[in-house]
């Protein structure tokens, strides 16, 4: 039986971030993988050749004295993952399709309000109270200073009230409404649902820059590979937990993995899905409110994506890397509704990348999709699947296809989709229940799968236990992190790791 300090579950970022913060404390660690290579959603995956974005596509967070700047600083890859800015207005961009409306919008904090000030005349007092509002709510939030972090939840009156009631408490333009919230996309939960608050503290980077990153997610996973290299932490791929036994006093005393394999451990950390912890935990130790509540949670969107490239490469065309989202109406809340039978919000990215010497203009396109879309086919397997979800799929590639040659013409052409992914391949590929983008639903009131479980050295961590996408997810390994090695230790080394 192999023994270590620490057995982290999954390997995302939220997994190489945590063992890696555990392993520079000093500690053994064991990052466990179900895939055959670590990285989860980071990873990107090659057709033909062509690198391709899974689930990570852009960021914020990135300026200095941001917390991904701060977050990346302390475990020593800042200068492994090389942030390129979307620095041209019309490379962020936002269409209103209804409307005819396009927006493009400048890079940092107080230019992004002059902006909308220029877009909305005679909104100005709306706009200053909104990102007011925004600024102070993550002043306010102690996860967002890793000086401060602690398992506390800090909870704030913005976490009890919706983004919908305050955009309609300041005003009644409907095209601003929909635009401040825009970046509900990147968390996958309707405004009616998600608090101010969780929206403020995932949007505040994004409004200060946004950026893609040169490799794209590989960048992160090569980083911490190589940190890795460096101290006592050992990878296992192929691999999950498949029963937790000597179990006194509610301490786990030994884990039982998929090869027969048994791991101990002092503490075990979960950093998957929670529905997929609660099919790994015995259910003889965890109450009927626990199972209820985690049964309870709802998937955040996911997206039926389109892969492509723009044939053959013109070295005249820029090509910078760029977001576009098509927004079909102003109504986010149906947008992000399961059940609207109206188009749905299509994102489409450009990047170029370059491979062995090669330059290839790449396009992906993602479009709001839940499982409700793939339901016929949700016993279904990938490589296994009925020739109506081909139908489907098909349909789908080529409806986006028309929404993307329509608004890039100059493409008509030359562009060429590679590969598509439904929820369903998200789903199979990721591991997840459902295939959401962000994990579980981030409701208000909703009490998330966070720190400590039932079994005393068994904790969560991951993007459905604070706040979605990578920021989120680091952040809650952060916190999860301070718990294990102790207070006083862990803020000595933050400290040192900024100042240094």
């Amino acid at each position: 039986m192999k023994k270590y300090d620490d057995l982290v579950v999954g390997s995302g970022i939220s997994g190489m971030t945590l063992a890696l913060l555990l392993g520079m404390n000093g500690r053994s660690v064991l990052l466990l993988e179900k895939s055959p290579r670590i990285g989860g959603s980071l990873a990107r995956f090659y057709r033909e050749g062509i690198p391709f974005d899974t689930g990570f596509h852009f960021t914020g967070g990135f300026g200095k004295n941001g917390i991904l700047h701060d977050m990346l600083t302390v475990l020593g890859i800042h200068d492994y993952v090389k942030p390129i800015y979307l620095s041209k207005e019309k490379n962020n961009r936002i269409i209103f399709e209804a409307e005819q409306a396009t927006y493009d919008m400048p890079t940092g904090y107080q230019e992004t309000i002059a902006k909308l000030k220029e877009y909305f005349p005679g909104e100005e007092q709306a706009i200053d109270w909104y990102f007011e509002m925004v600024k102070d709510v993550c002043s306010r939030t102690v996860a967002m200073d890793l000086r401060k972090i602690s398992l506390s939840p800090n909870l704030i009156d913005e976490d009890f009230v919706s983004l919908d009631d305050v955009l309609k408490g300041l005003t009644d333009n409907c095209t601003l409404r929909a635009f401040l919230a825009a970046y509900s996309m990147c968390y996958g939960v309707k405004p009616a649902e998600v608090s101010f608050a969780n929206h403020s503290r995932v949007c505040f980077g994004l409004y200060q820059s946004v950026a893609r990153v040169k490799d794209g997610g590989d960048a992160f996973i090569k980083a911490f590979r190589e940190c890795f290299a460096e101290l006592d932490i050992a990878i296992m791929c192929d691999r999950y937990i498949t029963g937790c036994v000597d179990i006194r006093n509610k301490h786990v005393g030994r884990f039982v993995l998929n090869t027969g394999e048994e791991i101990s451990c002092t503490h075990c950390i979960f950093t998957i899905h929670p529905k997929e912890i609660l099919k790994t935990l015995p259910q003889e130790h965890l109450s009927n409110a626990f199972v209820d509540r985690v049964n309870a949670f709802e998937p955040s969107a996911g997206f039926f994506s389109v892969f492509g490239v723009v044939e053959p490469d013109d070295p005249a065309d820029d090509f910078d890397p760029s977001i576009l989202s098509l927004f079909p109406t102003t109504d986010v809340n149906s947008m992000l509704d399961p059940g609207t039978t109206s188009a749905q919000a299509l994102v489409i990215m450009k990047n170029r990348e370059v491979v062995g010497g090669r330059s290839y203009r790449v396009m992906n396109a993602s479009e709001i999709s839940f499982p409700e879309h793939v339901a016929a086919w949700k016993d279904s397997r990938t490589g296994n699947r009925p020739p109506g979800y081909a139908e489907y799929k098909q349909k789908r590639v080529d409806s986006i296809r028309r929404r993307i040659v329509r608004t890039y013409p100059e493409y008509r052409d030359s562009f060429r989709v590679v590969e598509a992914a439904s929820v369903l391949t998200f789903r199979d590929y990721l591991h997840s229940p459902d295939g959401s983008a962000y994990g579980v639903k981030q409701k208000i009131g909703q009490f998330n799968l966070f720190g400590k479980l039932p079994l005393r050295n068994v904790y969560a961590a991951g993007q459905s236990s604070m706040l979605p996408g990578v920021v989120g997810a680091m952040m809650s390994s952060f916190i999860v992190g301070r718990s294990i090695v102790g207070k006083e230790k862990y803020c000595r080394f933050i400290e040192q790791r900024l100042c240094s």
